[in-house]
């Protein structure tokens, strides 16, 4: 198979910590061809999907060939792993690989799926499985949720990483300003989730591959802090799946296959469901450290078995 990775500039990627890393050198493991290339690199000539792209070695990190002008029907397989924010040059990248698609091409995950799926809002798919949730824009129906929960977390719909969560009281001095602030003077909705004290356990990382869970980690949030993200100090844990998270991740299988989404990270805080993560989820190498686990091997394993 021909893989290309379609990310952020290689000079910026970790790859002691970054799962497209792990990925890359998986493929790479399993006898692939492995290009890279971001999305400023994309092009269409009329309908032909095409990208100066780079032939790369990962493993071990990295060798760079020249870049070459590739048509992208050449290729087997193409990941979008390019980290968010999902900002109109994101945007624009997912239609142009929509070209590939359309001539034949297996994009992971399906662009028209990484457009629909906010991965905030997706949740709400499931909202029985989360805990209390609003979402608005309108400073009087954020509070009104706030004094009805006592205690909630506000997280902007474009966020990332924990950056911008913010946990307040419903008795909070000064809580309609921030409010208006944080909703832009009600020009943006966020959303609002009661808050879960149980968070101080850990939030749960669970990685599911065309559906199916393959592996997970803990993250305890450091003294003093609520998130957990290992972005904001977040520490990873072990762990092993309980059976209500069992039963989440088999309420999004179907939807998920069905919407291609087959690389998929979800979180999870006491048996409640989080965030639906779909653009670039991390957590592979954790995964591997911690469980001992070769996630990333398994992930192109199960590629290579889809029809």
């Amino acid at each position: 198979m021909r893989q290309l990775f379609v990310l952020d500039p290689l000079q910026q990627i970790n790859p002691l910590k970054d799962s497209s890393a792990a990925l890359m050198q998986a493929a790479q493991r399993s006898g692939d061809e492995v290009w890279a290339c971001t999305p400023a690199d994309l092009i269409a000539r009329g309908d032909e999907p095409l990208a100066m792209a780079l032939p790369v070695t990962p493993e071990p990190w990295i060798t760079i060939g020249a870049s070459e002008r590739q048509c992208l029907t050449g290729f087997d397989v193409i990941w979008m792993r390019k980290d968010p924010p999902v900002d109109e040059a994101y945007l624009y990248a997912t239609h142009l690989l929509e070209v590939a698609e359309r001539a034949g091409v297996r994009v992971l995950n399906r662009p028209s799926a990484l457009r629909a799926w906010n991965e905030k809002l997706g949740a709400l798919r499931f909202c029985r499985w989360m805990a209390p949730t609003t979402v608005s824009g309108r400073v009087a129906e954020l509070k009104a949720f706030a004094q009805e929960q006592g205690d909630v977390v506000l997280k902007p719909l474009g966020g990332r990483a924990g950056l911008g969560v913010i946990r307040v009281n419903a008795e909070a001095p000064g809580l309609k300003a921030l409010l208006e602030l944080v909703t832009e003077q009600e020009r943006l909705p966020v959303m609002a989730q009661a808050f879960l004290p149980a968070v101080t356990d850990g939030d749960k990382r669970i990685l599911l591959v065309d559906g199916e869970p393959l592996g997970a980690v803990n993250r305890r949030p450091l003294a003093g802090e609520f998130r957990s993200n290992l972005a904001v100090g977040g520490q990873a844990e072990a762990t092993e799946l309980t059976d209500r998270e069992r039963q989440i991740c088999a309420a999004l299988a179907p939807a998920l296959r069905a919407e291609g989404l087959f690389f998929v990270g979800i979180d999870v805080i006491a048996g409640m469901l989080s965030e639906i993560n779909v653009t670039s989820p991390t957590g592979v190498r954790e995964v591997e450290r911690l469980m001992q686990q070769p996630l990333a091997d398994q992930v192109i394993e199960v590629l290579k078995t889809l029809p």
